[in-house]
């Protein structure tokens, strides 16, 4: 925040004290919500510092430190974002952040709903590990032809960069996929049946649809760049729908989610 505030991106990121204070808000709220979540997610850049640079290792230790105070009952799981692996990034980028935080891509089941976590910095730009890129894309039709014979009640995917901001035809922008790249993706993911994308990257909450796919882009713990609070995302996942509703640390953490989720929560039972 310091470097947003300062302008100064390059060199702004030597103090994360609020931002320290803020992850550890949204962890107690996680932590206090009732029924438990499945799992807490985030989305990517997990820290500010990119690789290589000065700062970063101490802000990714003092990050686990607040994320070890997580309920032992909700599992953790992590999207890499660019700040994480960096914008053009490497075989050892990403190697780094597997021996961190885990794999960069994988796959997941809970209760008869896919998720998969995608590397989405290998569709933005993978000039330097052109061969990752490939095995992402090998894997993931792997995965897609797994979820078309397992009857899965929804799929879910999840990557940091957001394939658009609000429309699915939008022109190129640091905050969203390239058009042909988004292209081939949205059809991919419409064509598997994919419910919902859910992405970071863009510090503000935002989101559109293409084809029934529905593209759902949440603000940060951290860093606001526009008019939203500090927050997270709680997802409500029943048999028919997914629901989504972004709430404030504040709000979250002293007032739990609105009785409108509880009761579809209720209903799964």
């Amino acid at each position: 925040m310091k470097a947003w505030t300062h302008g100064d991106t390059n060199n702004g990121d030597d103090e994360w004290g609020e931002e320290i204070k803020l992850a550890e808000q949204a962890v107690q709220a996680v932590n206090k919500l009732n029924p438990k979540p499945k799992f807490f997610l985030l989305c990517g850049d997990l820290v500010h510092g990119m690789p290589g640079t000065r700062w970063k290792k101490n802000q990714e230790q003092d990050l686990k430190n607040v994320l070890k105070n997580t309920d032992q009952d909700i599992p953790l799981v992590f999207v890499s974002g660019n700040h994480d692996i960096g914008n053009t990034p490497s075989r050892e980028t990403i190697d780094e952040f597997c021996q961190n935080w885990g794999d960069d891509y994988f796959s997941f089941w809970v209760g008869g709903v896919f998720f998969l976590v995608l590397n989405s910095q290998l569709y933005f730009d993978s000039s330097k590990c052109p061969e990752l890129r490939q095995a992402q894309d090998a894997w993931l039709d792997e995965q897609l032809a797994v979820a078309a014979n397992q009857k899965c009640k929804h799929i879910i995917v999840f990557q940091h960069i957001p394939l658009f901001l609000s429309q699915p035809d939008e022109d190129d922008d640091y905050f969203n996929l390239e058009k042909s790249v988004r292209q081939e993706i949205m059809e991919k993911f419409h064509k598997a049946g994919i419910r919902a994308v859910f992405s970071g990257h863009y510090h503000r909450n935002a989101g559109g649809s293409y084809k029934g796919l529905e593209m759902v882009v949440s603000s940060a713990i951290g860093c606001q760049l526009g008019q939203d609070t500090h927050g997270l995302r709680v997802v409500v996942v029943t048999e028919e729908k997914v629901v989504h509703r972004y709430y404030s640390l504040t709000d979250l953490g002293s007032q739990g989610i609105e009785k409108e989720l509880l009761d579809m929560l209720a209903k799964q039972k």
